[in-house]
């Protein structure tokens, strides 16, 4: 009986079966993940070396493959230049 049932399944085409994991979905699926931890990594450090706890636990809970981090890194960390009166 289990056997019958097993007839009817394709491993090869199953998400992490075989095939798809190992041809071009895993490829992008495991280009997508070094992605998105390096600049997850990038954005913590950069927030926790400022003090910054808020945008620290938005990152870490938050995944947008990156771009939130992007953002916090080259948008809303830029220092703000003093005021300089002559």
């Amino acid at each position: 009986m289990m056997q019958n049932m097993m007839q009817g399944w394709n491993f090869y085409n199953m998400p992490f079966g075989g095939g798809w994991f190992t041809g071009m979905g895993g490829t992008f699926f495991l280009v997508l993940i070094a992605w998105s931890l390096y600049w997850k990594g990038m954005a913590l450090w950069h927030a926790a070396r400022r003090g910054e706890t808020v945008w620290f636990v938005a990152l870490l809970v938050i995944n947008t493959v990156g771009i939130l981090e992007i953002l916090y890194l080259y948008v809303f960390s830029q220092k703000q230049h003093p005021v300089h009166d002559k």
